[in-house]
């Protein structure tokens, strides 16, 4: 079994958001509000640390189911224990036919990933047992609101990023975005290049947008969606946290998230090469 190369006390997610460095853009809301959703958005620019934020106590402040963002940290603990030997390893499917058809047959890691596949990861969560995935969380700090918290997994461990039993602030979901761009969170640098690999879905001249989708319910019943990643232009990185919420459940999340990151992103003036 591999181990990690960092020692359990790993440090807890840095708050680099200060009144200092923030420029709150209320021109951002109409994106929100023209959707009928709630929700916040921030991008750090990574040369300066300064942030754009849109409604910053949300951001800042509040917490939320993972959802689907979970599996950036499940594919590297996977990785790390050696529960998934590599981004090529298949699971096999189950048999059992889902909603999302994409999900419906044989996966690698890297297309389970890609197309969100819940099955697969969670029977990687299965495979890492309770025990070791409490230990990893406990080490990342992973939805811990200060250094001496401890978030206590008490519901299956191949749920409980869906069910509400463990939150994470946006703010948190950008630091960890922000970490595993430049290898630094304690897992083998392999593996975080293997998550980052894909987490990249665009990649062409102009520019380069990695991210990871996450699509869940509150404990009211509205409908929670994540976008978290990167944009990064002529080698310059800006991390970023999409975070929207609506009472309709039947929204058509996949699509909206992305028309909202898209249109907030072109506003700022990325996908377009000229930052």
């Amino acid at each position: 079994m591999k181990t990690a190369i960092y020692p359990l006390f790993f440090l807890a997610f840095l708050y680099a958001c200060s009144p200092n460095n923030v420029k709150q853009d209320k021109s951002l809301e109409k994106y929100f509000t023209s959707n009928n959703v709630e929700g916040c958005f921030a991008l750090m620019d990574n040369a300066t640390g300064k942030f754009t934020v849109y409604n910053l106590g949300r951001y800042r402040d509040s917490s939320y189911l993972p959802a689907s963002t979970f599996k950036i940290v499940n594919s590297l603990i996977g990785l790390q224990t050696g529960k998934i030997s590599s981004d090529s390893m298949v699971i096999k499917w189950d048999s059992v036919k889902r909603w999302n058809t994409d999900w419906n047959k044989d996966l690698t890691m890297y297309e389970a990933f890609r197309v969100s596949s819940v099955a697969y990861y969670q029977e990687v969560a299965r495979r890492i047992g309770k025990d070791t995935m409490q230990r990893w969380l406990d080490s990342l700090k992973y939805g811990a609101q200060n250094d001496t918290q401890k978030v206590v997994l008490s519901t299956p461990v191949d749920s409980f990023w869906l069910d509400n039993s463990i939150r994470i602030t946006p703010d948190q979901q950008l630091g960890l975005v922000k970490r595993l761009y430049f290898d630094q969170l304690p897992f083998f640098k392999t593996y975080q290049e293997m998550v980052k690999r894909a987490m990249l879905f665009e990649n062409n001249t102009n520019y380069r947008l990695g991210y990871k989708t996450g699509w869940g319910f509150r404990e009211n019943g509205h409908a929670l969606g994540w976008i978290v990643g990167w944009v990064e232009e002529n080698n310059h990185p800006y991390f970023f946290v999409l975070n929207i919420e609506s009472p309709d459940k039947n929204i058509d999340m996949v699509k909206l998230r992305m028309n909202i990151l898209r249109g907030i992103l072109k506003q700022l003036g990325f996908l377009e090469g000229k930052m």
